[in-house]
């Protein structure tokens, strides 16, 4: 295991470089000239000039690299170009927001996906799995923005269950109060199409031939379900897992617009609509850098999951 590990994590340099460098001179050469960007519309080409100068985009390509890749190995990527904040501090201070709002929507996802999934594959063709899937296609149908308006009309004004809006220092008032009306809403709008994913996993499964002998070895369905095909259809349901993290994380960003998170989705949104390419840069470095470790999580959970998995 250890072998493998080192193995994986010495592979990653190089993809991870691939990536530093793509980033690099996308916004390089074809991101547009951030002087005349921060400069504006009135700025005089010495004023541009001296922007220029001042954010170092006069050096030479390779300087300009290296001071990028400096940025990234020692975290400090400067300050926001338009509101002048330190970028590690943004994150610092954005980044709780984000992690109260996407964590409890994945864990919620798969706790509720995972039984819901494994009830409708065992009951398939019955009403209840039919009707299950009547209204996951519904829900399928209907745009995100759809939920939230209704949600907040009547969950927030009409009931007053809920606050619209809002965000406070302590953690567990953000927690139980003010995260808890997004997390439903994208949890209700996730487990339609979770349910149909992880439904046809154990639908695969309960086709397989161990089951059959399992059935006729006399062991209960109940049995056969918990001990056999789900253990056997975790392993398809951890790679969806870790292909939809970064997902969640960039779906929590319009979550957060919605309902007036101050997050790091919102941060990056606002970023992208000023130009302010320090804080972009910054986020998609570390998203893929977040990738390729959840990737590296889901391989050892495999392992974890299926003892019969071998990691070469």
């Amino acid at each position: 295991m250890a072998a493998y590990l080192i193995r994986r994590l010495w592979q990653m340099i190089p993809t991870l470089l691939g990536v530093v460098l793509l980033v690099f001179f996308l916004f390089k050469y074809f991101g547009g000239d951030p002087a005349e960007i921060l400069g504006g519309l009135n700025a005089s080409p010495q004023q541009i000039e001296a922007i220029r100068d001042q954010l170092g985009l006069n050096r030479p390509v390779w300087e300009q690299l290296l001071i990028f890749l400096k940025q990234i190995v020692t975290f400090d990527w400067g300050r926001s170009w338009a509101t002048n904040e330190a970028v590690s501090n943004l994150f610092a201070t954005r980044l709780p927001a984000t992690l109260t709002v996407m964590v409890p929507i994945l864990v919620l996802e798969v706790v509720l996906a995972i039984p819901l999934a494994l009830l409708v594959a065992y009951k398939r063709g019955s009403l209840t799995d039919r009707s299950i899937m009547v209204v996951s296609t519904v829900a399928l149908s209907i745009s995100l923005l759809v939920y939230v308006i209704v949600a907040q009309y009547l969950f927030a004004f009409q009931l007053g269950w809920f606050p619209v809006q809002g965000w406070s220092n302590s953690f567990w008032t953000n927690l139980t109060t003010y995260s808890v009306l997004p997390v439903l809403v994208v949890t209700a709008v996730a487990l339609a199409p979770q349910t149909r994913l992880y439904r046809s996993f154990f639908l695969d499964e309960i086709g397989q031939d161990y089951v059959r002998t399992a059935r006729a070895k006399g062991l209960t369905e109940k049995t056969i379900l918990l001990k056999h095909v789900l253990r056997n259809a975790m392993i398809p349901i951890l790679t969806n897992v870790a292909v939809q993290l970064p997902g969640i994380f960039v779906g929590s960003f319009l979550i957060e617009v919605f309902f007036s998170i101050p997050g790091l989705g919102r941060e990056v949104l606002l970023a992208v609509n000023r130009s302010d390419y320090p804080v972009i840069q910054a986020v998609t470095i570390y998203l893929a850098v977040l990738t390729m470790f959840v990737n590296l999580l889901t391989d050892v959970l495999y392992k974890l999951v299926d003892p019969r998995v071998v990691l070469k």
